[in-house]
C-alpha cells in the first residue's frame, strides 16, 4: 500500500484535530482571562505577544541604561545583557521553573514561567537594538536638543528617543518572529502550545506524525510569513519617511 492510498484518511484526521492545533480546548468563561485550557498556536502567539511587550519595557530600560553616562549604570546594563545573550533560552526556561520554588517557596505555573524567561531573554536583544538605534543617530541631534534648553533627560525623551524608536520597528518586527518560534521550547515543560498540541495528536493517534509536523510547520510558517511581510512594508515607509525628512 502507498502513502497515496493512506493520505486522504491521514489528512482527514489532521483536518478532525486542526482546532486542537489552532486554540487547544481552550473554554470561554465569564471570568478573567476569559478562557480556559488555552493551547495551540493561539497559546504560542499570547506567549510570544506578551513576552515582546514585557521584553520591550525591560529592554528599553536596559538599552538606554548601557548609554548612560553613570559608570554603574552602564557596566551593570553590560553585564545583564551579555550575561543573558550568553546563555540559551531553554536554560532560563529550566532556571525558571525548577529555581521559583526554591527561591520563592511556591512553584510557579509553566506558562508564567516560560512567560518570565522570554521577557528575560528578548529584553536583552532589545536593549542591543535601543542602543544601536540611539547610536545611529548623528551626534548633533543630541546637541542641537541641549542647545534648545532641554536637560539630557528631556533631549533623549523628546528627540532621540523618537526617532531611534522609528528605526527600530522592523527590529523590533523581526525580534517578534524569533520569539513565536522559540515558544515551541515551552513544550518541555508542559505548557500546552503548538508543538506540545502536535505531540499529544501524535501520540494519540500513532500513525499520522508526518502529517502532524508538516502541518505545525505550516502554522509557523503563515505567522511568521505576515510578521516579516508586516516588517518589510514597514521598512519601506519608515525609508520614504526619511527620504521626505530630508
Amino acid at each position: 500500500m502507498s502513502y497515496w492510498d493512506v493520505a486522504p484518511e491521514h489528512w482527514g484526521l489532521i483536518w478532525d484535530n486542526l482546532d486542537y492545533f489552532l486554540w487547544g480546548a481552550a473554554k470561554f468563561t465569564d471570568q478573567f482571562p476569559y478562557v480556559e485550557n488555552l493551547g495551540g498556536l493561539a497559546a504560542s502567539i499570547v506567549l510570544a505577544v506578551l513576552g515582546i511587550l514585557g521584553a520591550f519595557w525591560l529592554g528599553l530600560g536596559a538599552g538606554l541604561m548601557r548609554i548612560s553616562r553613570n559608570r554603574f549604570a552602564k557596566y551593570t546594563s553590560i553585564v545583564y545583557i551579555e550575561a543573558i545573550r550568553g546563555t540559551p533560552l531553554l536554560m532560563l526556561i529550566f532556571w525558571f521553573f525548577f529555581l521559583a520554588p526554591i527561591l520563592m517557596g511556591q512553584t510557579l505555573p509553566a506558562f508564567h514561567s516560560t512567560l518570565i524567561a522570554f521577557i528575560v531573554f528578548t529584553s536583552a536583544y532589545i536593549g542591543e537594538i535601543v542602543r544601536a538605534g540611539v547610536n545611529a543617530l548623528p551626534r548633533g541631534q543630541m546637541e542641537a536638543a541641549r542647545g534648545s534648553g532641554l536637560s539630557h533627560v528631556q533631549a533623549m525623551r523628546y528627540v532621540i528617543l523618537p526617532q531611534a524608536l522609528r528605526n527600530m520597528i522592523p527590529s523590533f518586527v523581526n525580534q517578534f518572529v524569533s520569539l513565536t518560534k522559540d515558544t515551541s521550547l515551552a513544550y518541555i515543560i508542559g505548557v500546552n502550545e503548538l508543538m506540545r498540541t502536535a505531540v499529544q495528536v501524535d501520540n494519540r493517534e500513532t500513525k499520522i506524525s508526518f502529517e502532524i509536523y508538516i502541518t505545525i510547520a505550516i502554522l509557523y510558517f503563515v505567522v511568521c510569513y505576515v510578521l516579516t511581510s508586516y516588517s518589510r512594508r514597514l521598512e519601506k515607509k519608515l525609508s520614504r519617511y526619511q527620504a521626505r525628512d530630508r
